[in-house]
């Protein structure tokens, strides 16, 4: 059995009351929704955040998933709308906020990593959202072009320009910080 196939097995089972099956879904799927939020987020609070909620609306719409049709795109697209909504809600909720003072920003440390490794997280903000989004779900998180594209709500096409376009502003990052045989490697060339 195809692990795309074992998660939709685990999510029918899910529908029909499992809470064995809910709880294999959770530990299977979060890791790579919490990746998808961190890469999208600078910070790791509201990844956490996003993915608890994301996780409320799967329960709360788990009736709208039918049987046969691909999970993961299903589930993106909602992780998606959670935060889409969250960006919203936070800019609505900052325009009305007033600081009292302001507090001088403190850089964070470079996360962990071999020195002089290029940083992904650093070099994935560099990118549109869409972009970062496209990468994160093909790279990452190892969904097909189609499935991006459905829970992009985009064509295959468009898709695969966003990760084009990606691809290729990485590849001259890569290359400026003289990782050149990196960058040709990023896309598979």
């Amino acid at each position: 059995m195809s692990p795309d196939a074992d998660l939709e097995t685990l999510m029918v089972r899910y529908q029909q009351g499992d809470r064995a099956a809910a709880t294999a879904l959770v530990h299977r799927l979060s890791p790579m929704l919490y990746r998808f939020f961190v890469a999208q987020l600078a910070n790791r609070s509201y990844a956490d955040d996003l993915l608890q909620e994301t996780w409320l609306r799967v329960h709360a719409t788990r009736h709208t998933w039918r049987p046969g049709e691909r999970l993961l795109p299903w589930l993106y697209a909602i992780a998606r709308h959670t935060r889409a909504d969250h960006y919203r809600n936070t800019l609505r909720r900052e325009s009305r906020e007033q600081r009292v003072e302001e507090l001088p920003e403190i850089a964070a440390p470079a996360p962990g990593g071999a020195e002089g490794s290029p940083d992904l997280q650093a070099m994935l903000a560099t990118l549109p959202e869409s972009q970062r989004e496209v990468v994160v779900m093909l790279k990452i998180s190892g969904m097909s072009l189609e499935d991006v594209a459905r829970a992009t709500s985009c064509s295959v096409g468009s898709v695969k320009q966003k990760a084009h376009r990606a691809y290729l502003k990485l590849r001259e990052r890569l290359a400026s910080m003289g990782f050149s045989e990196a960058g040709r490697r990023l896309d598979g060339r």
